[in-house]
């Protein structure tokens, strides 16, 4: 095994925002030597990597210079140069997870067919190359009312989502590649995340509930363990492993997951890297997520995933109306009640729904953990100064 702490091993990170600075926590726990390449030179991870590289991770010649100075490159967005990422990987840098599964993961399309092609329940769905294509399908009733609209690559936090109820709402989407999803009627939005290490070693945390914001289509609390039946708990499980498992996946990996009325599981989507579901992990679980994706990406031994406590996780956006330098609007009002920690992220400009950190609650009830949630929400609140 490679001396990866207190020595000049260097883990190279394309993106340095919040999931790259809570990563960054664990590198110096465990005195790992870091790189972060990022376009922005106020970019949160700034603070706490080794060193910074001002750059374009969508940039080829930006991502592949900077990944042959590192030993290991990992990301914490998967909108990255891949063609960069499969250079390196040709030319011995090795990158986890691989270009292979950002490749399938980067392109909705790709990713549905992945899910179709190795038999994993998915929505009913549609590809379409342009705006007109999908037109003329629900003008042929291919599709009827409501359905999912979603752009094939570079959507995030909501963005490039949209529900399609009427021929109104068709008119304000993009010209751009896309799937039409079939409506699903669930009982609830679930989330696993597994852990694969290069040896093959495979480990899930537990399920995981999330509430969705009805207009930014983001999540707004992440409450573990689910609400849900152990058979459907393990099923969710089971299908996530299966997923990593196709997918030869090394690395953290966040399985998106619909619980049907008649308690199936759909699954929705992927995302290759720690994830806004995990992070009550940080309070919460033995091995926090961030911890967990190293371990998996140095191929060291995985941790337990067990939680010590109920947890509910509360993302903290931007409130509306509101642009520029952030206030922290009754932050001291929450620090005062038990179980609630803050993580601020450091984002030095606030925006309707942007995201500037989370907070989570423990509690040994979750449904307590739950009601405290609802409070703090209630009671913090992100605004610009005057």
């Amino acid at each position: 095994m490679k001396n990866y702490f207190s020595s000049s091993f260097t883990l190279g990170i394309l993106g340095g925002g919040q999931l790259g600075k809570m990563l960054l926590y664990e590198t110096r726990k465990w005195d790992i030597k870091t790189a972060v390449l990022d376009p922005d030179n106020e970019a949160p991870c700034r603070i706490a990597c080794n060193t910074f590289v001002q750059g374009d991770f969508n940039d080829f010649d930006a991502v592949y210079n900077f990944g042959k100075k590192v030993d290991v490159l990992t990301f914490e967005i998967e909108h990255v140069n891949v063609d960069a990422l499969e250079k390196l990987e040709k030319e011995g840098v090795t990158v986890y997870p691989s270009s292979q599964t950002l490749r399938i993961i980067q392109d909705k399309s790709k990713q549905k067919q992945f899910y179709k092609e190795n038999q994993i329940s998915t929505a009913g769905f549609q590809v379409f190359k342009n705006k007109k294509q999908l037109l003329q399908a629900v003008e042929n009733g291919e599709f009827t009312f409501p359905f999912v609209w979603k752009k094939s690559t570079g959507g995030y936090d909501g963005m490039g989502v949209k529900m399609i109820k009427n021929t109104e709402d068709l008119q304000q989407i993009p010209d751009a590649p896309c799937i039409a999803e079939d409506f699903v009627d669930f009982k609830n939005e679930l989330a696993v995340l597994v852990a694969r290490n290069a040896l093959g070693e495979i480990t899930t945390y537990p399920v995981v509930e999330m509430e969705f914001h009805p207009e930014a289509n983001q999540v707004e609390y992440v409450i573990c363990p689910a609400r849900i039946s152990d058979s459907v708990a393990q099923n969710a499980q089971r299908v996530a492993r299966l997923i990593s498992d196709k997918l030869q996946h090394v690395g953290l990996l966040a399985v998106e997951m619909f619980q049907t009325q008649k308690d199936e599981i759909i699954v929705n989507e992927m995302a290759p890297r720690p994830h806004n579901s995990g992070h009550y992990s940080i309070e919460a679980s033995f091995t926090n997520q961030f911890e967990q994706h190293l371990r998996a990406i140095l191929n060291l031994s995985l941790g337990s995933t067990k939680s010590k406590v109920g947890a509910v996780m509360v993302n903290l956006v931007g409130a509306e109306g509101f642009t520029g330098n952030p206030v922290y609007k009754n932050i001291n009002e929450i620090v005062s009640l038990p179980g609630v920690t803050p993580h601020i992220y450091g984002k030095k400009q606030t925006r309707p729904f942007r995201k500037m950190g989370h907070i989570t609650i423990v509690n040994q009830d979750i449904n307590k953990a739950r009601a405290l949630a609802e409070k703090v929400k209630n009671t913090i609140k992100v605004v610009s100064e005057l």
